[in-house]
């Protein structure tokens, strides 16, 4: 069992070699701090941006145009449509609405219009939101073999390169992500490794008087966790208000468009590089250590 005052001697091992190497220790926690701005910027757009694509989704709809059918019958078609897995609304638009509609859609342009009122040439149908619009080819094949319905219009060109997008954008996201952290891997490795190296006589006496290997490795393993967890403290700060910076300078510039709030965005998003920042620190002193000591 590990003494406390070893651990204390583990402590003060690490905050003088940090002190003694303190210009490469601050250009360590600038870097790291650095890519791990860089990372939660790009989680904070990829947050924002998710928010946006879950919105558009939501408002992916299609429209199940009716065949000449009684009220009775289109009751009992709404009541199967509600049924369909996926399905999260069902709207019945008469003719008259549909009417309506179009003559709004096309405003001033709508001339060509005149003289369709007396016979209206469009049909009732429903409005049909999904849960997701993955689920939207599924849905619309569903309901096309219901009995009522004459045809099915939903985008499909539309929901395709959504989806598309919404793939790339998780698979570059993935990729930055795995290459930043590799960097601040790589940082804090080669940080060690130059601790190690300025202290590779005090290293070797201890190994002569029979130090075991982790009593060896444990106080690089702070310095690196120090050096990670400080570029994290460092990182979150900067994003924090810059975060809350864009979020008032964009309400202000556009009100309409939709943004993750701060909170609890930035408290979730301080955790995640402060585990990315220890994760970092002592994996990347543990790669060090065991490279480039004979422990």
């Amino acid at each position: 069992m590990v003494k406390p005052r070893t651990f204390g001697y583990f402590f003060l091992s690490a905050g003088t070699s940090l002190v003694r190497n303190s210009l490469m220790t601050l250009a360590s926690i600038g870097t790291v701090a650095v890519a791990l701005v860089v990372l939660g910027v790009f989680i904070l757009l990829g947050a924002n941006i998710g928010a946006m694509t879950a919105q558009v989704e939501r408002q992916v709809e299609l429209t199940a145009h009716l065949a000449d059918i009684s009220s009775e019958q289109r009751r009992r078609l709404e009541t199967e449509l509600k049924a369909i897995p996926g399905v999260t609304d069902v709207t019945f638009v008469s003719r008259e609405e549909a009417w309506q509609k179009l003559l709004e859609w096309y405003g001033d342009n709508r001339d060509f219009l005149a003289g369709w009122e007396d016979d209206n040439p469009l049909r009732e149908a429903f409005t049909i939101r999904a849960d997701s619009a993955f689920r939207m080819t599924e849905i619309a094949q569903a309901v096309g073999q219901l009995r009522g319905v004459e045809e099915v219009v939903y985008g499909r060109e539309i929901v395709a390169q959504l989806l598309s997008i919404t793939r790339a954008m998780r698979i570059v996201g993935f990729g930055l992500m795995a290459g930043l952290v590799l960097a601040a891997i790589f940082i804090i490795v080669n940080t060690i490794r130059m601790a190690v190296f300025a202290r590779r006589r005090e290293i070797g006496i201890m190994r002569y008087v029979g130090a075991t290997a982790w009593f060896v490795r444990w106080p690089f393993i702070i310095e690196g966790l120090v050096i990670g967890l400080t570029g994290a403290v460092v990182a979150s700060s900067v994003l924090a208000w810059g975060y809350y910076f864009a979020v008032r300078s964009l309400a202000a510039a556009i009100p309409f468009w939709p943004v993750v709030a701060p909170w609890p965005m930035l408290q979730t998003l301080a955790l995640v590089l402060l585990g990315l920042g220890a994760l970092i620190g002592v994996v990347g002193s543990g790669m060090s250590v065991r490279r480039y000591l004979d422990v």
